[in-house]
């Protein structure tokens, strides 16, 4: 039989948490909020103006009832909902930049609609801008959870904190890390693999800028590391597969290994070469 004292501490536990927002509620207006926008993703197709708008009032009340229980404010809870709802329009047009950015970048992509339907960076983007906002509102836990979704399902992992510009392109996407003090320019494409993150994990630097600045028009190729919020990679540069740069780049740059092949008969073993192209 479990000990009484170990059931008494459970117990405890859930009545100190007993408003806490349940994980199905948030993803349940997480994937709601992208049925709304996305027909694409949607399991039932609205038909009228007035199944539009009681859909938008159903995940108005429930990311109201969220914020409620997560904060414990009624104030809070429905100007926070109302917020949101109206900065919808913006985060579906970044979206459909997102959308266009992956469909252009990818030769592979047949169109918009598989993209927004299938892609992995697609769908991770699409938890990032959502939660981004709440982040901005400073609505505390629900940004995790909502972008925790979309790093189990994909593998990329964006903190709601990054500050994401448009027309943002993810090339497969597994293994992507971006740290929460990160900055992206547009225009910006990043394949699988990339982290941009921090030189120091000390939590005394927790409220500095610890992860890099990536300016417009760059292309961070598969395993580039990129570390440290003084680092900044310059405007148009391209950053070459499995680079590791703690030190800023000027704009126009390329970054990448040089690999010096042997033939057979050669012992020395194989090295690579760290090019700058200015």
């Amino acid at each position: 039989m479990t000990d009484s004292t170990f059931i008494k501490t459970i117990l405890a536990d859930h009545q100190s948490c007993s408003a806490c927002p349940a994980p199905s509620d948030v993803s349940e207006f997480f994937e709601g909020i992208l049925q709304l926008l996305f027909s694409d993703l949607a399991e039932t197709k609205l038909k009228t103006i007035d199944e539009v708008s009681r859909r938008f009032d159903k995940l108005r009340v429930l990311l109201s009832r969220i914020i409620a229980q997560q904060m414990g404010n009624e104030e809070t809870q429905d100007a926070g909902a109302k917020l949101f709802m109206e900065q919808l329009p913006q985060i579906r047009i970044l979206l459909l930049e997102d959308a266009g950015a992956i469909e252009a970048g990818d030769p592979a992509a047949a169109n918009q609609n598989e993209v927004i339907r299938t892609y992995p960076g697609f769908y991770a983007m699409a938890a990032h801008r959502i939660a981004h906002q709440l982040w901005l509102q400073d609505i505390p836990i629900i940004p995790r959870m909502i972008t925790e979704i979309a790093h189990t399902r994909t593998g990329v992992d964006i903190h709601p904190a990054a500050d994401i510009g448009r027309h943002f392109c993810i090339d497969h996407g597994t293994g992507i890390v971006i740290g929460a003090t990160s900055t992206i320019g547009d225009h910006v494409k990043i394949y699988q693999g990339v982290t941009l993150g921090a030189l120091s994990v000390k939590k005394e630097d927790a409220t500095k800028k610890r992860h890099p600045t990536i300016e417009d028009d760059c292309v961070l190729y598969s395993g580039a590391t990129i570390l440290g919020g003084e680092t900044v990679i310059g405007k148009g540069s391209v950053i070459g597969g499995n680079v590791w740069i703690t030190k800023s780049v000027t704009p126009g740059s390329k970054i990448y290994y040089q690999a010096k092949i042997h033939d057979g008969q050669q012992k020395q073993a194989d090295f690579v070469l760290y090019k700058s192209e200015g």
